[in-house]
């Protein structure tokens, strides 16, 4: 059992991909302290091989990544038979007009706008998580 009373073994498991370190340790423990198993990675590249080696139950993707930007990640998932089911969130910036359209078109199944209100994201989360099933 963790902190929250739920076994570790039957929390959803949550890839989050962001290169900025605050960003990402903000969100892990935002998600820890709901319940939520994390994995991370920091790049496009990463996250790619994160993905098919953890089989996360939904992903938290920074568009603006290195190596390979968030919209070829979501492409390569989707296009993937065996990950084409994981939910893949975007995380976008406010001030970058088009990053929720670009980011749908690619393929994510939604998107959460920058700043991150850390009291809205358990809620934004158990949504996407529920409309996943």
């Amino acid at each position: 059992m963790n902190d929250r009373g739920t076994r570790e073994d039957t929390a959803k498991k949550i890839l989050v991909v962001e290169d900025d370190q605050d960003n990402r340790e903000m969100l892990i423990k935002v998600l820890r302290h709901n319940g939520y198993r994390t994995i991370e990675a920091v790049d496009g590249k990463e996250a790619v091989e994160r993905a098919k080696a953890e089989n996360p139950d939904l992903i938290l993707l920074d568009c603006y990544i290195p190596k390979m930007d968030g919209y070829e990640v979501t492409r390569r998932l989707k296009g993937d038979r065996g990950l084409k089911h994981i939910p893949i969130i975007a995380l976008t910036a406010h001030a970058m007009k088009g990053d929720r359209e670009e980011a749908l078109a690619a393929g994510c199944d939604g998107y959460i706008a920058k700043p991150i209100n850390v009291r809205k994201l358990p809620e934004q989360i158990k949504h996407f998580l529920e409309q996943s099933t």
